[in-house]
């Protein structure tokens, strides 16, 4: 009688909870994002005055500009630097460690940010709150690699791409409902109850980690593979990074060269909006800037089921490159409705994410897919964090409200332009060193991880290499 781990619905389950693991976290990361105004507004609105019905002052916490854009400085290289050493610690100790720690440091830095409200007009406010990020920032990315590597363990040569998928929606959804709800709730119950909000939905991954490890423990013990997958475990070595392939090391520019066009520009999306097309108020221009992550929400799924069954992820990687160019083309050089190419990125950055990373867990072995996932991770933060600098300088302006030239702007799209162009190149020399290697890349999920070939590959256990070494140094010996 099969056991219930071997059963479709099993690892759906699994997946199901494992997808829970990072709504809240992200939800809870953008809250800043959209609360910006009250962020850096006023301590105090004792004078303010009305014009046309409106409040001229906001209230807030009285940051600086400054010290806000520090809040997401803090998170990405804390993300950039810790994700490497989670990776390993993963792999080392198991995703039940991983998901423990990594999602109560979700918990505990969102409590902290969130009291931190609390020291308004004080010293302690800014240390509170970048002490609170920098936990969240070693959390959330964390989280998100043993969220992988558990997905990828109950999908490998199955859904993977559609589990994958889900997994980016649900978190999308998060990012999505975070946009929609919470300038509502904060005028409605105020920044403190907000920010202690995000904490509680955090608490929510925290409760699908207890859930997902007692699902992955179980299943594991009844599929016979606990006892292995701790003894891979156990011979796994920070060494074993000069043994991932060629095949992996393309994959990760690819993915950080595309990443690198989609995230910088989304972060100023908004205001280009407002500066170079004429009759769009700031919610209007974040709207549409937002529709780049609905349209990957909407269709992430829809990709994924389509990968598993035509494969070709190799060639899916190129044409995301090729068809983003002419999405930044239409940005740079002409007046085309800016809603056109925020959808059309949405479709490319969803064929992206479903063919790229899912690509990850085909061409490394299980035992390191941690420390694999880390610095893939760890590439791309920092990747996003170069770029986001060099179009910090493109823009060259320290005040938030002045009007930037469209001339700047067209310089920003270009960098874009650069950055695809590299991604396609990447992608292309990817396809060319994987069908020399056998091609698992465009091959359909299931038939990459039933056709094991006879010879060693990427997907053996590195540790293997070494072994086979020793034995040969000891038989000449």
């Amino acid at each position: 009688m099969a056991q219930p781990a071997e059963e479709a619905y099993y690892r759906f389950v699994v997946l199901f909870f494992n997808c829970l693991l990072t709504f809240g976290s992200y939800f809870c990361f953008d809250i800043p994002s959209v609360l910006q105004d009250q962020f850096q507004g006023n301590l105090t609105c004792a004078n303010s005055t009305v014009i046309n019905g409106t409040v001229e002052c906001v209230e807030g916490l009285g940051m600086t500009p400054q010290e806000y854009n520090l809040l997401y400085a803090v998170y990405a290289w804390t993300n950039a630097l810790v994700v490497i050493m989670a990776g390993f610690l993963i792999d080392k100790l198991g995703n039940r460690f991983g998901v423990f720690l990594f999602s109560f440091l979700c918990v505990l830095g969102s409590a902290i940010f969130a009291l931190g409200s609390h020291f308004k007009g004080t010293p302690y406010l800014l240390p509170f709150m970048l002490t609170g990020r920098l936990l969240f920032g070693s959390g959330n990315g964390s989280l998100t690699i043993v969220q992988n590597r558990i997905t990828a363990f109950w999908f490998r040569g199955k859904e993977l791409a559609l589990a994958f998928g889900l997994t980016l929606a649900f978190s999308r959804l998060g990012s999505v409902l975070n946009f929609f709800l919470t300038q509502k709730f904060e005028a409605q119950f105020g920044m403190q109850w907000t920010l202690w909000g995000g904490t509680l939905l955090c608490v929510l991954g925290f409760v699908s980690a207890i859930v997902v490890s007692a699902l992955d423990k179980v299943g594991m013990k009844q599929l016979g593979l606990d006892g292995t997958i701790q003894e891979e475990s156990r011979k796994v070595r920070i060494q074993d990074v000069k043994l991932l392939s060629l095949r992996y090391w393309l994959l990760v520019l690819t993915i950080m060269f595309f990443y690198n066009g989609i995230f910088p520009f989304i972060a100023d999306a908004s205001k280009f909006i407002q500066d170079k097309y004429s009759g769009y108020t700031q919610k209007e221009a974040a709207y549409i800037a937002g529709a780049v992550y609905d349209s990957s929400l909407i269709l992430s799924a829809i990709v994924g089921i389509l990968i598993d069954y035509v494969g070709l992820r190799g060639v899916f990687a190129v044409a995301c490159a090729v068809l983003t160019l002419p999405v930044f083309g239409l940005l740079a050089f002409t007046f085309v409705p800016p809603l056109v190419s925020t959808i059309w990125l949405g479709v490319t950055y969803s064929f992206a994410a479903s063919s790229m990373w899912p690509s990850i867990p085909l061409v490394v072995p299980q035992a390191t897919l941690g420390t694999a996932m880390g610095l893939a991770t760890s590439v791309q933060m920092i990747g996003i964090g170069v770029s986001n600098l060099v179009v910090g300088q493109i823009l060259g302006t320290k005040s938030s409200d002045a009007k930037i030239p469209v001339w700047r702007w067209q310089r920003m799209m270009i960098f874009m332009l650069a950055n695809t162009i590299a991604c396609i190149i990447t992608s292309v020399v990817l396809n060319i060193v994987d069908h020399r290697q056998g091609g698992t890349l465009n091959k359909t999920t299931k038939r990459s991880g039933a056709s094991a070939p006879s010879g060693p590959t990427d997907t053996e256990p590195l540790v293997q290499e070494e072994d086979d070494q020793n034995e040969e140094e000891e038989e000449d010996s």
